[in-house]
């Protein structure tokens, strides 16, 4: 992968180049504002107005990849800069794209189209120079999320502006400004109309970017939890029983996970905002409040979840896997050494654990579990919980017996009795074979 400086470089010299052959060029929107606030941007986007056919005519080999809106891709090694032409837009018909599009010479007609304020600041590398036409340094020193003229416009252009809103306030720790905040309480409802794939992409970054907690309650505060993961807002208000949750309710004890989470990957992102899921069609009071079945139901909901966001099978997959496994950590220091070795070697191990931890940090604080676990995972080796099989289904065929559904049967419990230690042999795992294929017969 590129480093940051070699995006950098590309950038800085295409802009150069622009500006030689009489073109305005500067970089703009993220990476000028990480810049500003010393954050390294991830990439480096530039504004000109040369037209497309043009910046295609100076870089050979420049990618054309949005016709309609002027947009080129140029690339030197695996470094990538978007080059784009300064442009004004018509009405968003769809609530995603403009129907028309004007190439403009005048970035302040390109800044005033933006989503907000601290996004449409402009830099020229060379010189230092910044241009901001929308009052952008001002809220980057306010720590202001704003949208750029009338609110209510700027989130009917595009609905997905308003969850955009959400994971760059939450990100970057900065409030969203008053008839901003309005803006989008009262359209909340349209994000229900943005595709399930860019929904899910937003949620991934508010969930990963950091300030997840903060995220989400402002998906809450703003409305748009319900619209986009309504079982999540059945969580609040959902009681816990005291003695193992002092913290409160199921809400709070996710904030509290997501507070302590730091950078995550998006499966163990979603394992901790979805383990407790099935807790509110669960919840019974009994001789104390319990959740009985609440991992396995919580897992079916989750499926359902991110089945509706367009979540690969694979993330799925590993979602579930964590929230289906969260309970089984209250059972370790009780279970047989078998059951305990298949647990640790589920796929992805570390994220069930580090699940478990954060579950523990935000509810009664102990970790007896965890470090249990945490010293088993030390002391038994990949050999140890993985080991090479003693015999297979064509040495039970080489016995004498006919393939069935009793040999999984046989070979499982062979499996279990080496795991415990008591089959070392193949001839000693045969004999324990053989006793469970002559039961079934």
């Amino acid at each position: 992968m590129p480093g940051q400086s070699e995006r950098e470089r590309l950038a800085v010299d295409l802009i150069r180049q622009l500006w030689a052959c009489g073109h305005k060029a500067y970089l703009v929107g993220g990476c000028v504002r990480d810049r500003l606030l010393g954050v390294a941007p991830s990439d480096f986007d530039i504004a000109t107005d040369a037209p497309p056919s043009r910046v295609q005519t100076l870089f050979p080999g420049a990618l054309l990849v949005g016709a309609h809106f002027g947009v080129v891709i140029v690339r030197d090694g695996d470094a990538q800069v978007e080059v784009s032409t300064f442009r004004s837009e018509g009405s968003y018909s769809d609530g995603r794209r403009p129907d028309a599009v004007r190439f403009e010479t005048d970035p302040a007609l390109d800044a005033q189209r933006r989503d907000f304020t601290i996004n449409a600041l402009m830099e020229d590398p060379c010189s230092g120079d910044i241009l901001d036409f929308v009052g952008g340094r001002a809220d980057l020193g306010n720590k202001t999320i704003r949208a750029i003229g009338d609110a209510g416009r700027r989130f009917q252009e595009d609905h997905l502006r308003m969850l955009r809103a959400v994971r760059f306030a939450a990100r970057l720790s900065f409030s969203i400004e008053g008839k901003t905040r309005e803006a989008i309480s009262q359209q909340a409802g349209f994000v229900r109309t943005v595709s399930a794939e860019r929904v899910r992409d937003e949620l991934v970054r508010i969930m990963t970017e950091g300030g997840a907690s903060r995220g989400l309650e402002l998906l809450d505060e703003l409305s748009l939890l319900a619209h986009v993961l309504p079982e999540v807002k059945a969580l609040r208000g959902v009681e816990q029983p005291p003695e193992f949750h002092p913290e409160g309710d199921v809400w709070t004890h996710v904030l509290l996970m997501l507070e302590k989470m730091g950078v995550a990957t998006a499966s163990l992102a979603f394992g901790v905002l979805l383990h407790d899921v099935g807790k509110p069609l669960t919840f019974r009071r009994a001789d104390r409040i319990r959740f009985d079945g609440h991992a396995e139901l919580g897992a079916a909901i989750s499926a359902g979840v991110l089945e509706r966001l367009r979540f690969s099978k694979e993330d799925i997959g590993r979602v579930t896997a964590l929230v289906a496994n969260h309970m089984r950590f209250k059972d370790v220091l009780k279970m047989h050494t078998s059951t305990l070795k298949r647990f640790l070697r589920l796929p992805h191990f570390e994220e069930h654990l580090e699940l478990h931890r954060l579950d523990c940090l935000a509810s009664n604080g102990h970790r007896d579990s965890y470090d249990f676990v945490r010293q088993k995972l030390d002391e038994l080796s990949v050999e140890v919980l993985h080991p090479q099989r003693l015999i297979s289904g064509h040495d039970l065929i080489a016995a004498g017996y006919s393939p069935g559904p009793a040999f999984s049967e046989a070979l499982k419990t062979v499996e279990t009795a080496q795991l415990e230690g008591e089959a070392h042999t193949r001839n000693e795992a045969l004999m324990i074979a053989k006793r469970v294929l002559e039961q079934k017969c």
